[in-house]
């Protein structure tokens, strides 16, 4: 039995427990976005935000950190105060490919953070100049195959998700390809519309209206299954027998500083998940080509495991270094 001392302490620790779960968020949630303004990652930041800011009652602020691949965002939220009013929107081309890529990140990629989960992904179309790629996915690699290093594809940068994309269809399908790195998305894009080069793997918000307006045409799309967006483009695993079990999406996660408590994760997992099955922001992403994914934390780590094995893979066997 209790004493009365002990009985009042337990009492008086209810409410306190009760509203240490409930307090946060306090204040302004800032939540990093590791790239500039303007791409998909800041894209579904802004949308699940504004969500957050009408569910949850504090403003939710996005904040563009650019620089070094993402990994600049990355490391300043790793070593922000682990109280949920500093988050972070990543992608893939930094938590799974930046590791392999960089020397000195300036934090740990697996125990840097705390996972709320990956949040939703978008499908990379393998885009080519219709003037300079007369036929489909099997006449390009033929060609690059009679063409060993010349025929050129564009990417958003050295190291970026696009350039490991082109190089993994490279080594899948036993073909050089030359790369021809841009300062972004948008001027590799216009690179390919331009005819600077063949092909280029491209996200699906870039892709997609270039498809629909003819100056690009999709050789293929790197989800296991077609897109909705785009029923007609066939898979790239499709298109050859070498190419089975071809994959690559854009992939974006939500991150919170090492230490993060429980209670607020779970709180603000669960404010996502609601927010991702919102009709609007379902609307939305939609538009932007994206699919909610809503995973949950303890989903993170081996996911992670997965996709630093595939991803290392291929900048070890192709040679790639950035810093």
């Amino acid at each position: 039995m209790l004493s009365r001392r002990a009985l009042l302490a337990a009492l008086l620790a209810v409410p306190t427990a009760v509203r240490a779960q409930g307090s946060w968020p306090a204040r302004s949630v800032t939540v990093v976005v590791p790239w500039a303004a303007g791409g998909s990652t800041d894209f579904l930041a802004r949308v699940l935000c504004q969500r957050l800011s009408a569910d949850l009652g504090q403003p939710f602020v996005v904040e563009n950190r650019p620089g070094a691949a993402g990994t600049v965002g990355h490391a300043a939220v790793s070593r922000a105060r682990p109280d949920g009013h500093t988050l972070l929107i990543g992608a893939n081309g930094t938590y799974a490919m930046a590791p392999h890529l960089y020397d000195n990140l300036g934090y740990d990629t697996l125990t840097g953070f705390t996972p709320v989960g990956l949040l939703a992904r978008t499908p990379i179309f393998f885009g080519a100049n219709p003037r300079l790629v007369p036929g489909g996915m099997t006449e390009f690699i033929a060609r690059a195959k009679a063409e060993p290093g010349k025929v050129a594809y564009a990417s958003s940068g050295a190291g970026s998700s696009a350039h490991l994309a082109a190089e993994l269809l490279a080594i899948m399908a036993g073909v050089e390809l030359l790369h021809v790195p841009y300062r972004g998305g948008g001027p590799a894009a216009q690179a390919l519309v331009a005819g600077e080069v063949a092909m280029g793997p491209t996200d699906a918000p870039t892709a997609l209206p270039l498809m629909r307006g003819g100056q690009i045409k999709a050789l293929g799309v790197g989800n296991p299954a077609r897109t909705a967006q785009a029923a007609d483009v066939p898979t790239v695993a499709e298109t050859l027998p070498k190419l089975a079990g071809f994959e690559c999406a854009a992939e974006f996660c939500m991150l919170a500083p090492p230490g993060t408590p429980t209670e607020i994760i779970s709180r603000l997992h669960g404010a996502v998940l609601t927010a991702l099955r919102h009709p609007e922001v379902i609307g939305h992403l939609n538009e932007g080509a994206m699919e909610p994914v809503g995973a949950a934390p303890d989903a993170w780590e081996p996911y992670l495991r997965r996709e630093l094995e595939k991803w290392g893979g291929v900048i070890r066997t192709r040679g790639i270094r950035v810093g």
